[in-house]
């Protein structure tokens, strides 16, 4: 029975033995081993596909397609007010305006800028077109020494005659006319002196004028006098109002 039993326990015991070796074995094993990844296998499912294109490319060509107009482009062009008319329907204008003082006073004059502001911006001496040439002229001579209102509204009062069907139809013709104005001489002007501030002034009130962008005197406004003097024509028109040294009458 020793002998028996002494030879299983035996062999119990060296199994249990053999058990506690191999675990201990794998446990040491999995302890120290490293643990091996494929990197190569892991990274290559990010990679880009070869035959696509960088960002930078790839966004300038999606820039380059949203800036395609939708329709031929058109172009635009701007009335003395300053606002834009376009040929034809378009979702994309292409604006090309020259610079102008009717177009600059406009949106200057909306806005806030006062006369006197305006004036000194546009007193460049700059050349003129004989037509407001003419009415710059009309403004020096028969008013220089009034204030910018008072020379506006004679500037507004030679472009109200030729206006009217009354008088000659262009500006110098209406400021030329015979026994009209007085600085007039046999249909000539007087040498006016052209660098001077009076002059400047002048001249950015008559482009100022012609642009119509300050109101001024009403359009049916077409005779003034000096105060000094009391003309009878005068007589069965209306008085408006007197700016400075001149009074303006209306039909």
């Amino acid at each position: 029975m020793v002998k028996l039993f002494g030879g299983r326990i035996a062999s119990a015991l060296v199994g249990i033995s053999v058990l506690a070796i191999g675990s201990s074995a794998s446990a040491q094993a999995a302890q120290v081993s490293p643990i091996s990844y494929n990197l190569k296998s892991a990274v290559s499912t990010l990679d880009v596909e070869a035959a696509a294109k960088p960002l930078g490319t790839a966004a300038a060509s999606v820039a380059s397609t949203l800036a395609k107009p939708v329709v031929a482009a058109t172009t635009a062009v701007a009335n003395a007010a300053g606002t834009v008319f376009q040929t034809q329907p378009a979702q994309s204008v292409t604006v090309s305006l020259t610079p102008s003082i009717a177009a600059q006073a406009a949106w200057l004059y909306k806005g806030g800028w006062p006369l006197y502001a305006l004036v000194d911006k546009f007193a460049t001496n700059a050349p003129l077109d004989q037509q407001t040439n003419c009415l710059a002229t009309a403004v020096y001579f028969e008013a220089r020494g009034e204030s910018l209102e008072g020379q506006l509204a004679v500037a507004h009062v030679v472009m109200n005659r030729a206006a009217s069907g009354r008088y000659p139809p262009d500006w110098c013709s209406v400021v030329k006319q015979h026994a009209q104005f007085s600085f007039v001489r046999n249909g000539q002007f007087p040498q006016a002196d052209t660098n001077c501030d009076a002059w400047r002034k002048a001249e950015a009130i008559a482009e100022l004028a012609a642009a119509n962008i300050v109101p001024s005197v009403a359009s049916n406004v077409l005779w003034y006098h000096a105060d000094y003097v009391a003309p009878s024509w005068r007589h069965g028109l209306t008085e408006v109002q007197q700016i400075g040294a001149h009074i303006f009458y209306a039909s």
